[in-house]
């Protein structure tokens, strides 16, 4: 199969997305939300044309509360995120907002406050479950790929499926952070969710495509491994990528239309979805190639 042969074209693809996004990482760090650094955020809705954000952080920095972001969301709502208001505080601010077109004064869709401490907490927390998360699934591979020793040993499944696992997480990271510093989007609490959902979906690809590589090993298709590894690509290839689209169409679908409180975390399941897809065909399958070789030659 073409993915076996241009195996170097993919690995280098890879390779510059993942150096181009720990680049951004490094200069640019995640936009955290206020759910890891504490703070309130409150998110409100006109029912004619809006002001513009200028006006509105005009209108704020006469109350001297501190520094607010104002981002415009949709096309009658806005979301401004401060330090962390008391409800006295949180009814000046309403008041304070400009009003509509319509003179009217805007209708307030969310208000939610969270203290820097548990913030700290939660981001711990987060960063713990995907550590743990990527090593139940390299054990569970071990495990269910223990009686595939030959050519390739059980436990290098699951040490591909790691790589390819950071490779799913380093890229969208790397975008998001990239995005944080141009277009203000923040990794929240929904940021976590997403990239553990997507270790999820990257991690059944991989299994799928190694599962078949295991069955047809075991009916010995071919006395060459890189050959087998082909062929297992050929017959599961449609199937995760139909399967991907289909996800990526919803995605796109919710990114475009859906609530602005979601929109963040559906651009990030989908550029996810469509990298762990990426992994999982054109960089787990053809390091289990590489390696296999690797081995061969020194013994």
């Amino acid at each position: 199969m073409f993915v076996i042969k241009y195996k170097n074209f993919f690995f280098l693809l890879s390779g510059i997305l993942i150096v181009a996004s720990l680049w951004s990482f490094w200069n640019y760090g995640l936009k955290l939300g206020t759910d890891f650094t504490g703070g309130s955020i409150l998110e409100v809705s006109y029912s004619s044309d809006r002001p513009t954000a200028d006006q509105v952080r005009e209108a704020l920095n006469k109350l001297d509360l501190g520094s607010m972001s104002v981002q415009l969301a949709g096309d009658q709502d806005i979301i401004i995120r401060s330090k962390t208001l008391t409800d006295a505080e949180h009814v000046t601010v309403v008041k304070a907002l400009p009003v509509g077109a319509d003179k009217l004064a805007p209708t307030e869709k969310r208000f939610s406050s969270i203290g820097p401490t548990i913030g700290k907490e939660l981001a711990r927390r987060g960063i713990l479950a995907i550590i743990l998360v990527v090593v139940l699934i390299i054990l569970f591979i071990a495990f269910a790929f223990r009686k595939v020793s030959r050519p390739v040993s059980s436990w290098k499944y699951g040490i591909v499926a790691f790589i390819a696992l950071l490779h799913d997480l380093i890229i969208p990271t790397g975008v998001f952070s990239y995005l944080g510093a141009v277009r203000g989007y923040e990794a929240d609490a929904l940021f976590l969710t997403g990239l553990l959902t997507i270790l999820g979906i990257s991690v059944h690809d991989t299994i799928v495509v190694f599962d078949r590589i295991r069955e047809n090993l075991k009916k010995n298709i071919s006395p060459n491994f890189a050959e087998t590894v082909g062929q297992s690509l050929s017959q599961t290839f449609s199937r995760s990528i139909n399967t991907s689209l289909t996800i990526i169409f919803v995605l796109v679908i919710l990114f475009l239309y859906g609530a602005s409180a979601t929109r963040d975390f559906s651009l990030l399941m989908a550029i996810g979805v469509l990298v762990g897809t990426y992994s999982s065909i054109f960089i787990a399958s053809p390091l289990l190639v590489v390696w296999q070789k690797f081995s061969s030659r020194s013994k």
